[in-house]
């Protein structure tokens, strides 16, 4: 039953519940961590574990990307980030990194005023690098050194610029295509220019189509009308003050709810759910799968990756954006860097959960008795009490 609450009079909302405010509850006899199998069959793709990286240039230089895919992952690529834009990536980079450099050093509570304007400086270099011409053919060389190195290569588009961009990645490699903006709908209509109807776009594809963000039943069933392979609910980094703050765990419930009258509407077709969660640790990603992700995409965590392209640093493709920045240059992973590999399986001196997220998830879904993604669906759930 739905639970309601007056906001005011005649006006009611829904109470909804974050990731955080929903804890598991293990109801089964608990099973070893190496029986559990995190495999993720995605349309024509097998992947190892069900964790993607968030397509930002914080994270994804070609070597990441890579290691990403080595490791049993997918790394997502950012069309219309730096990649495409400035001859070195590792310069480009740099400059943010440079200019965000006096916030990783104490602070002095009196020097706020110079800590906000080094926050300033961080997100004008960021859209002044973005202010770049994209050069097809420099993307197009970036995409394919992925594509040989022989992991699955996954690229994000925006919905503004699908209908440009799509044909360009494909024919550089991309294997799967993630459109993904911080919303969507089956229909993008722009003043002046044609709307994106995905019903059309996505049945003119060759390669699978990821699209969302999206946050509620009606919007997730528009989409997986259109044809795509899988839907995106949410929109990543929550910190930042213009985010879209949806409680996550009820957006993932809703979206898997119009998944499942989906599959009884097609008799059988499957769309797969992937939460874009600002998660950090095992835990998180194992309350969203727990929720109905089938596979959840992750930016924060992978900050300690030593391949990370930002040696720590943080941001989103729309913190870039010219006119309205959303998000800002963050230093979020404290402590040594470890390689990629260590982030993933580990082993892990960590206290916090922040390293081995395969190890901690596999340990957190054997605790509660399941040994695959699609069981532990039905692990129960219980909300932590509000007051």
């Amino acid at each position: 039953m739905r639970d309601y609450v007056e906001i005011g009079i005649g006006r009611e909302a829904r109470r909804a519940y974050s990731l955080d405010d929903v804890a598991l509850v293990p109801a089964r006899r608990t099973r070893s961590s190496q029986d559990v199998d995190l495999e993720w069959h995605f349309d024509a793709y097998s992947l190892e574990s069900p964790i993607l990286s968030h397509p930002t240039d914080a994270l994804a230089s070609p070597e990441f990307v890579i290691e990403m895919g080595k490791q049993g992952g997918l790394g997502v690529i950012d069309a219309e980030g730096l990649w495409g834009r400035h001859a070195s990536f590792e310069d480009a980079v740099r400059e943010v990194v440079d200019a965000n450099s006096p916030l990783r050093q104490a602070f002095d509570p009196r020097e706020l005023d110079e800590m906000l304007n080094t926050m300033h400086q961080a997100t004008a270099t960021l859209q002044r690098l973005h202010a770049a011409e994209l050069d097809r053919d420099l993307l197009s060389e970036r995409i394919a050194q992925v594509r040989d190195s022989g992991v699955t290569v996954a690229v994000r588009v925006s919905p503004q610029n699908a209908r440009e961009l799509a044909p360009v990645v494909i024919a550089a490699g991309a294997e799967i295509l993630f459109i993904q903006g911080t919303l969507i709908s089956a229909e993008h209509v722009q003043q002046g220019g044609e709307p994106l109807n995905l019903k059309e776009f996505v049945g003119s594809l060759d390669v699978p189509v990821v699209a969302g963000g999206v946050f509620d039943y009606s919007t997730a069933t528009h989409l997986m009308r259109s044809g795509v392979a899988g839907v995106i609910v949410g929109s990543g980094d929550t910190h930042h003050s213009q985010a879209v703050r949806v409680p996550l765990a009820t957006a993932i419930a809703d979206v898997a709810a119009a998944r499942r009258d989906y599959l009884d509407e097609t008799e059988g077709r499957y769309v797969h759910l992937i939460a874009d969660a600002d998660v950090n640790n095992a835990n998180g990603i194992a309350v969203a799968l727990a929720c109905g992700a089938d596979a959840v995409m992750t930016g924060r965590a992978f900050s300690y990756a030593s391949e990370a392209a930002a040696g720590g640093l943080y941001w989103e493709a729309q913190a870039a954006h010219p006119r309205n920045p959303r998000g800002s240059v963050q230093d979020v992973a404290f402590g040594p860097r470890q390689p990629l590999e260590v982030v993933l399986h580990g082993p892990s001196s960590n206290p916090h959960g922040a390293l081995n997220l395969i190890g901690g998830l596999r340990r957190v879904m054997a605790k509660c008795g399941y040994t695959t993604v699609k069981d532990f669906h039905k692990v129960p759930l219980t909300v932590r009490p509000t007051y």
